[in-house]
């Protein structure tokens, strides 16, 4: 748990770290121009009395949860899956993308239908709550592939312009939910630094995007 006055934030890499930074400067916060390119890990912002942990988007979660970054930027589908113990604290309604079941053009239903993804904890809740049963089967990459060569009859994954989808030969079956970037916090630094995290949310919530 961290111990000091410096406000630790888990930030990911790709398409959400770019956003987040700048949604932060829009915010005020001096983080670096070059901040964007680093290739460091860990970078400080001491005039913004902040740290930033630079991670992989499924890491921060956890790194807030166990309360080495105070704070994180996380998209909702990744908290959904890992399903941490930390405050969701503002929607930041950047990397805007769904959630959708996906599969070739005709599907028709089949027994005991199998479901490729990466959330395999979001596919069997979603289905289960529907009263289907299917077999999930978790893959960590190119998932469009699985209804192509045979390995399952639909896939549950994110879509942010369908231009994959459509390039492979797939369609969007269903829309599960929308999916957003979300700032939370480990339960014990909310407390502790709750003036300095409720402060950087006022802040950062007055630049959010507004939702289309």
């Amino acid at each position: 748990m961290t111990d000091n006055g410096m406000l630790k934030v888990a930030m990911p890499k790709g398409r959400i770290y770019k956003q987040a930074s700048k949604l932060f400067r829009e915010a005020g916060l001096p983080i670096p121009e070059d901040f964007d390119d680093s290739r460091r890990l860990i970078v400080p912002v001491p005039e913004a009395n902040m740290e930033f942990i630079l991670a992989k988007p499924v890491d921060v979660p956890t790194y807030v949860e166990y309360g080495v970054a105070d704070i994180g930027v996380v998209g909702k589908d990744v908290l959904m899956e890992e399903n941490k113990d930390v405050y969701e604290l503002l929607d930041l309604g950047i990397a805007k993308c769904r959630m959708s079941v996906i599969g070739l053009p005709g599907w028709k239903p089949v027994i005991h239908p199998r479901v490729a993804t990466k959330y395999p904890n979001v596919a069997s809740q979603y289905f289960r709550e529907r009263g289907q049963q299917v077999e999930v089967i978790k893959l960590n990459g190119s998932i469009e592939l699985a209804p192509l060569i045979g390995l399952a009859d639909r896939i549950v994954d994110m879509v942010e312009t369908g231009q994959t989808l459509k390039e492979n030969g797939l369609v969007e079956m269903e829309t599960m939910f929308a999916v957003t970037s979300r700032l939370i916090a480990n339960r014990v630094s909310y407390r502790l630094k709750n003036a300095q995290i409720q402060e950087l949310c006022d802040r950062i919530g007055r630049h959010v995007p507004a939702r289309s």
